[in-house]
């Protein structure tokens, strides 16, 4: 009669231990059922479930991996399995599973205590915990570190949308970004990536920049928050604010272009993403004139924006074409989406007013992006504690993995 037994193996790791142990459960013609290995500071723990076809044998297959984990300098623990324990693991497979991100300069232990009391108060068990960040020196300390470890958790939510909400008050307590997905096909393929420029992918609200060029900075601040914030209708804030700038003449567009910076982590997230082979773009209600400087500057595959209308090269005041809202924007996602032959599963959003909603909800994963209160609390992810390449740890992409794309 055949034995199922879990081997625990914990010590300093070092090269050739799994081999030598597998070489001596070879010899006795053991199936190997399942294996997991972590290794944390050079601190090995390898699990081996193992059937053992002949009961009798156990005594010396478990006698000798014994006497060799003690050569190794290892330890070695011995868990018999029954039949019913078993096929209730095997049975647990092909389950929902969900993945929760942790994101920040730093995760502390306070903050992970509470994500995962949550966690377990809704029935959820950890299986797996990861590092995405690079390591952290405490000789040569980064002056913007980021630290982020991904959970892959199992069991049956019953009220998700509570538990959102309570990990949403969780991070605006802690000042940790927290994302909680369902594990699927789509979430593991992306392909095209889209993101709002102005207090996005670039530092400033363009449009207030160009305001205080033409003496109307204030009168156009104000209209600006106002929509971000949902408050005011954005085609009806936009026709008015570009109404303040009649007379700015063309060439301070370029001399604003030169001077607007990228957002902490844009130019990262950007090289990493095209490294992968991934569609970028950039959906705006600002203008094309600045859309297109940074498609050039980043290589991007699309731009589409508000166009100025000029005259004798000054600005009218009025706008070209059809104004991009909300709205607009996600028929743009689906439109780029189409002509890619990418699934709206398989498309990322990233934006932080209030006009970018539609589009973060059209997206497969929408994020808000150091957002307003309303977009935060209505997309999927956020990100509020670092640069924009944090990005790239909520989609699951490692330190390693950026460093190599």
């Amino acid at each position: 009669m055949r034995e199922i037994v879990l081997i625990n193996i914990t010590g300093k790791d070092k090269p050739g231990l799994t081999a030598r142990l597998t070489e001596i459960l070879a010899q006795y013609g053991i199936t190997i059922l399942d294996m997991g290995q972590a290794v944390i500071h050079d601190f090995l723990s390898l699990g081996i479930l193992i059937e053992i076809p002949d009961e009798s044998r156990s005594s010396s297959v478990l006698k000798d991996i014994l006497f060799a984990a003690h050569k190794l300098g290892i330890s070695a623990q011995f868990t018999p399995i029954d039949e019913d324990r078993y096929e209730a693991w095997v049975n647990q497979q092909g389950k929902e599973r969900r993945i929760i991100t942790m994101l920040g300069r730093k995760i502390t232990a306070g903050q992970i205590a509470r994500v995962t009391a949550a966690m377990a108060e809704n029935g959820l068990n950890i299986e797996v915990i990861t590092r995405l960040s690079g390591r952290i020196s405490q000789i040569a300390p980064e002056t913007s570190p980021k630290a982020c470890i991904q959970m892959s958790v199992s069991g049956r939510l019953a009220d998700a949308d509570a538990l959102r909400s309570r990990l949403l008050r969780i991070s605006e307590e802690t000042g940790v970004d927290i994302s909680f997905h369902v594990d699927n096909l789509y979430s593991q393929n992306r392909r095209l990536v889209v993101f709002d420029m102005d207090s996005t992918l670039v530092q400033a609200e363009v449009i207030n920049i160009l305001a205080k060029r033409a003496g109307a900075g204030e009168r156009v601040a104000q209209i600006t928050e106002a929509a971000m914030n949902g408050r005011m209708d954005f085609k009806e804030s936009l026709t008015r604010r570009v109404a303040q700038l009649e007379g700015l003449p063309e060439t301070v567009l370029a001399e604003v272009a030169a001077e607007l910076k990228l957002t902490d982590g844009a130019e990262r997230v950007v090289a990493t993403l095209k490294g992968l082979g991934y569609k970028l773009g950039i959906i705006s209600g600002g203008f094309d004139y600045f859309g297109k400087f940074f498609q050039n500057k980043l290589g991007l595959d699309y731009v589409f924006a508000n166009q100025l209308e000029i005259a004798n090269g000054k600005l009218t005041g009025k706008l070209k074409g059809d104004i991009i809202d909300g709205p607009k924007k996600a028929e743009i996602l689906k439109t780029i989406a189409m002509v890619e032959n990418i699934s709206l599963e398989q498309t990322i959003a990233v934006g932080d007013g209030a006009n970018d909603l539609p589009m973060l909800h059209t997206a497969g994963l929408g994020v808000a992006f150091h957002a307003k209160p309303i977009v935060r609390a209505n997309a999927d992810r956020a990100i509020s504690s670092v640069g924009l390449d944090g990005l790239l740890y909520l989609m699951g992409i490692s330190e390693r993995e950026i460093r190599q794309a």
